[in-house]
């Protein structure tokens, strides 16, 4: 399976959760960290952790990946879960300004989420 197709289906996990502010950025250009990270929001802590959730999840047992690492997920304010070549970000909004890793990685390329998951995630109403 290719990075960009792990980070939409992280992406669409996510958006099962009604995450909103959804993106996935192509970083492979300006960093060796990972190939792409998604990011997301939630207007709880319970909503960041039943996001996260669902991507740890639905990635374990539909596609048998599991996470180098996760972050976070006591607290549900900022969850991070780590595949090597995708990295998942989900966060309570607030903290997502405040760290403004959107600002961060300005540079990087955005990935257009395919029609269903675009959808899905106009419906967030966010």
């Amino acid at each position: 399976m290719l990075s960009i197709d792990r980070a939409l289906l992280c992406a669409a996990q996510v958006l099962e959760k009604k995450a909103f502010n959804v993106r996935v950025l192509d970083v492979q250009r300006v960093s060796s960290l990972t190939d792409f990270i998604v990011l997301a929001s939630g207007s709880s802590d319970r909503q960041v952790q039943a996001a996260a959730e669902s991507v740890h999840l639905g990635m374990k047992h539909q596609h048998a990946l599991r996470p180098l690492g996760i972050e976070g997920m006591n607290e549900g304010r900022w969850v991070l879960i780590d595949y090597g070549d995708v990295m998942v970000h989900v966060f309570q909004e607030p903290d997502r300004q405040f760290y403004d890793l959107d600002g961060l990685w300005r540079d990087a390329a955005e990935v257009p989420l395919p029609p269903e998951l675009a959808v899905a995630a106009d419906q967030t109403g966010r």
